[in-house]
C-alpha cells in the first residue's frame, strides 16, 4: 500500500516554474531590437516631455552643460549595457524609452525582466534612476544607478496589458502627469486571476472531472499538492477539466502557532490564472452554477453524470466514459479517502502528475523579486532549519546547538564575505535571534527585514484584499516558506543546514 502514510520534506517548496522548461527557453529575444521598436513608436511622445523637436533632435553632446536628453537612443543603450553587465542572472525584455529624472544628469527607465532560473514565461517589471555622463567623444555612460524601483518617473510607462485600451489610457495619463510634474499615486498591479462568470452556453461543449472533498482537507500542504496533482493528472489523462475548489485549509504544521485554518484562497499561494489559461481547471462555484442553469434550461437533456465511490475504479476504467461529469467521492476511512490513492498501483505508470502546470502565485513571486532586487540580485544564502527539528533531540541531537547564532558566525565566516548580502532563510520565529549574525555580516537579511512588502498599504496587501472582499490577509507560514525557497534558488552561493551546519541527518538519526 504505497504512500498510505504520506511524508515529504517541506523545508524547500519547489513548484513547476522552478524546474519546467519554458517556451522562452527555445526563443532568442533581442532586447536591443525590442527597445529600438519601442523607441520608434514612442519617440514623439517622449520628445514632448523632454522639450521641443529641435531640442530632442540635437546631438546629445552638443554642450557639456546641456542637460542629458533622456529620449536619445544612446541613453537607453547605455542603460541596457549597464543592466547586462551588472545583472547577469536576469533576462531583460520590453525596454521603454527613458524619461527625465529630477536633475539634469538623471534619467528614469523601465523594463520587464525574468530571472534566468525561473522557468515560467511570466515577466516582472523594474524601474530605476540612472545618473549619466557624456564624454568629449560623445559616448554616453552610466556613472551611478539607483536601487530597486527607484525610477519613480518611469513606473507607469509599462502598460499593464499589451494593446488594451485601459493600458493605453494609463500610459498616456502617466506621461501627462510627468509633463505637469504631478506625483502619480502608487497602486497595486492588477493580477488577472479572477473567476470567470458562469457561461451556460458552453457548458455542454466540455467534459469535467469533479473530486469531492476527501481526507486530504487540512493536511500538510505537501500532502494536498500530491493529491491535487493526482486529480489534475487524471483529468488530463481523461481529457477533462478538473473542477477546482479555491477554498483551502491551511494545516497548523504549515503555519506554526496557529490552528488549522479553513477558508484560505488557493490564489494566495498558487497561480490560478496559469491553470485556467491552460484549460486544465474550472472554478467549482462557476461550474456548479453552470451545471444547475443547464439542467434548468434543458430539463429533457440534462448533463449526463457518473458517480464513482472510492479508488477501486481506475482512470483507465473511465477512459471511454462519455458522461459530461464524472464525480469521484471519497467516503472511506483514512487513508483510503485520500485523493492520491487514485494514482497508486497500476495507475502510477499511466497517470503523470503535471508539475509544470503548478506555479507559485504571482503575488508571492512579486515579493520574491522585490527582495532579490533590493539585494541587487547579487547575494548569498544560508538555509537554517530549526523549529520542531531543533526541539526534537531524539532525532536531531545536535541541530539546536549547531544552529545557534555563535555557531553560524563561526561557520559562515569561512564561506561568505562579510560585506556581501546574505539572506537567511529560516523557520526560526524568535525576534532578534540572528542579531549576532547581523553584527558580523552587515548586509545579512531575514524575511522579516522585508516586511514592508506585505504590510498594510503594500501591493501584496491590496492585491489580497481584492480576493477576500476587503478582509486583511495574514502573511502566513506557508507564504514565508514559498518566498524563502524562491530567494534561495536565486542566490549566488547556497548553504544548507544539513551537510554544512550540522552533521545530523536531514530525516533524523541514522538516516544519512
Amino acid at each position: 500500500m504505497p504512500n498510505s502514510t504520506f511524508q515529504i520534506d517541506e523545508s524547500v517548496l519547489r513548484t513547476g516554474e522552478d524546474f519546467s522548461l519554458s517556451p522562452a527557453d527555445n526563443v532568442t529575444v533581442s532586447m536591443f531590437e525590442e527597445a529600438a521598436i519601442t523607441e520608434v513608436q514612442t519617440t514623439s511622445v517622449f520628445n514632448a516631455i523632454q522639450g521641443d523637436e529641435k531640442t530632442a533632435d540635437a546631438p546629445i553632446c552638443s554642450s557639456q552643460d546641456t542637460p542629458i536628453n533622456c529620449s536619445d537612443p544612446a541613453v537607453l543603450n547605455a542603460i541596457i549595457n549597464y543592466n547586462l553587465e551588472h545583472f547577469p542572472d536576469l533576462s531583460f525584455f520590453s525596454y521603454y524609452p527613458a524619461v527625465k529624472g529630477p536633475s539634469d544628469d538623471q534619467c528614469d527607465a523601465a523594463w520587464k525582466f525574468r530571472a534566468k532560473k525561473e522557468k515560467s514565461w511570466r515577466m516582472y517589471k523594474d524601474f530605476r534612476r540612472f545618473t549619466l555622463t557624456v564624454s568629449e567623444a560623445c559616448n554616453v555612460s552610466v556613472v551611478d544607478a539607483g536601487g530597486w524601483h527607484s525610477g519613480k518617473y518611469a513606473k507607469h510607462l509599462i502598460p499593464r496589458k499589451r494593446g488594451s485600451r485601459k493600458s493605453k489610457r494609463k500610459f498616456e495619463a502617466a506621461l501627462a502627469s510627468l509633463e505637469k510634474n504631478v506625483t502619480v499615486m502608487e497602486e497595486a498591479e492588477v493580477i488577472e486571476d479572477s473567476v470567470d462568470k458562469a457561461d451556460v452556453s458552453t457548458f455542454q461543449q466540455h467534459k469535467y472531472l469533479f473530486y469531492a472533498r476527501g481526507g486530504d482537507h487540512c493536511k500538510k500542504m505537501s500532502h494536498y499538492l500530491w493529491s491535487f496533482l493526482c486529480a489534475l493528472g487524471e483529468a488530463q489523462y481523461l481529457n477533462r477539466a478538473l473542477v477546482l475548489d479555491l477554498n483551502l485549509c491551511l494545516s497548523s504544521s504549515n503555519n506554526p502557532g496557529h490552528a488549522d485554518e479553513d477558508g484560505k484562497d488557493f490564489r494566495f499561494y498558487f497561480d490560478f490564472a496559469h491553470l485556467k489559461d491552460s484549460g486544465a481547471v474550472i472554478e467549482q462555484k462557476a461550474f456548479l452554477t453552470e451545471w444547475e442553469m443547464w439542467n434548468q434550461r434543458h430539463p429533457k437533456h440534462q448533463a449526463s453524470f457518473r458517480e464513482v465511490v472510492g479508488n477501486s475504479v481506475t482512470p483507465m476504467d473511465l477512459q471511454q466514459d462519455t458522461s459530461t461529469i464524472i464525480m469521484r467521492k471519497f467516503e472511506l476511512p483514512e487513508p483510503d479517502n485520500y485523493w492520491y490513492r487514485v494514482c497508486e498501483g497500476e495507475t502510477e505508470n499511466v497517470v503523470q502528475r503535471p508539475w509544470h502546470l503548478l506555479w507559485k502565485s504571482k503575488r508571492i513571486m512579486d515579493v520574491v523579486n522585490a527582495i532579490c532586487g533590493q539585494m541587487e540580485w547579487d547575494f548569498d544564502a544560508i538555509h537554517v532549519v530549526r523549529g520542531e527539528k531543533a526541539r526534537n533531540k531524539d532525532l536531531w541531537p545536535n541541530l539546536d546547538s549547531d544552529t545557534t547564532p555563535e555557531s553560524l558566525v563561526a561557520k559562515l565566516s569561512d564561506e561568505i564575505d562579510t560585506n556581501r548580502y546574505l539572506y537567511i532563510a529560516t523557520d526560526e520565529r524568535e525576534p532578534g535571534y540572528f542579531d549576532a549574525v547581523k553584527d558580523t555580516f552587515k548586509q545579512a537579511r531575514t524575511l522579516d527585514d522585508f516586511s514592508a512588502l506585505w504590510a498594510e498599504g503594500s501591493a501584496w496587501y491590496n492585491q489580497t484584499l481584492e480576493l477576500t472582499g476587503g478582509i486583511p490577509v495574514e502573511f502566513d507560514g506557508y507564504m514565508r516558506a514559498e518566498v524563502d525557497t524562491e530567494v534561495i534558488l536565486r542566490a549566488k552561493k547556497k548553504l544548507e543546514t544539513f551537510g554544512f551546519l550540522t552533521k545530523d541527518c536531514k530525516d533524523g538519526i541514522s538516516t544519512c
